[in-house]
């Protein structure tokens, strides 16, 4: 039993266990009006992660995945269907750093938002800089800092919004192969150490399999799922380990068969 089905019983046990951090979508419709031209983006979209869980979503362009993630965090209401998630954050594919403040400066944002003093602030942020491999850069300006630098920066300044869901819109798919493979794997562990429901989405088929718990793939406009492939492999995950190519190839081949129909 996979797909659809699957996920329906997957978001009716998330509703009624009421898991706090997670996050469910039941039979998502949405619609885009321009003039006399309606644009279906998802129609009967159910899918469903659980508290702590890393979902991917993977399909073709256009299919609706942006417009998933801003559903998700409320920036977007469906026009049918239901949508119930813990709070949840954004992380879109650019990084959006200010270029005037400092790189602690840009990801403590949050919390001077929320009415913390800069100072305290600052140590919040410098605590998770150090905890993830940033320590040194605190004063780095956006412009000193590589493009792998700056994604980081702005997860941190993801993390700390205090959202138990995270959203993440390709995050990497501006960076080259190097830096994203590098970023994949720093990830990996920043969401080891900083645990929380991650909705991911990614053209990337090799980095869902490498970072998430299931993968989900789309079908073309309008989309909905079409299949929820289980990683099931044990952490730290490698590209050549067999497992993860036959997975891979498993998600590719879902993704070719949606296409055609």
């Amino acid at each position: 039993m996979v797909g659809t089905e699957l996920q329906s019983r997957r978001v009716a046990r998330a509703q009624s266990a009421g898991d706090t951090d997670g996050l469910a979508l039941r039979d998502v419709r949405r619609v885009f009006v321009h003039g006399r031209t309606e644009l279906v983006a998802l129609d009967g979209l159910t899918l469903a992660a659980r508290g702590g869980e890393v979902l991917a979503v993977v399909g073709p362009s256009g299919c609706g995945k942006s417009t998933l993630l801003e559903l998700v965090c409320g920036l977007q209401r469906p026009d049918g269907g239901s949508v119930r998630s813990a709070p949840a954050v954004l992380m879109p594919q650019r990084d959006l750093l200010l270029p005037w403040l400092s790189a602690v400066e840009n990801a403590s944002l949050a919390l001077r938002i929320a009415g913390r003093s800069r100072s305290a602030a600052s140590t919040s942020a410098s605590a998770l800089f150090e905890e993830l491999g940033l320590d040194g850069f605190q004063d780095a300006r956006p412009h000193e800092l590589s493009g792998g630098m700056r994604q980081r920066v702005a997860f941190v300044r993801t993390l700390l919004a205090g959202k138990p869901v995270l959203c993440l819109d390709e995050p990497f798919g501006a960076l080259d192969a190097i830096t994203r493979a590098e970023m994949q794997d720093w990830l990996a562990g920043a969401l080891a150490r900083e645990p929380r429901t991650v909705l991911l989405v990614t053209h990337d088929v090799e980095e869902a399999v490498l970072l998430a718990d299931r993968v989900a793939i789309l079908s073309p406009r309008p989309g909905r799922v079409l299949d929820v492939l289980a990683t099931e492999i044990p952490r730290p995950r490698t590209r050549t380990d067999p497992a993860v190519v036959g997975l891979r190839e498993r998600a590719l081949r879902a993704l070719a068969d949606g296409a055609r129909g």
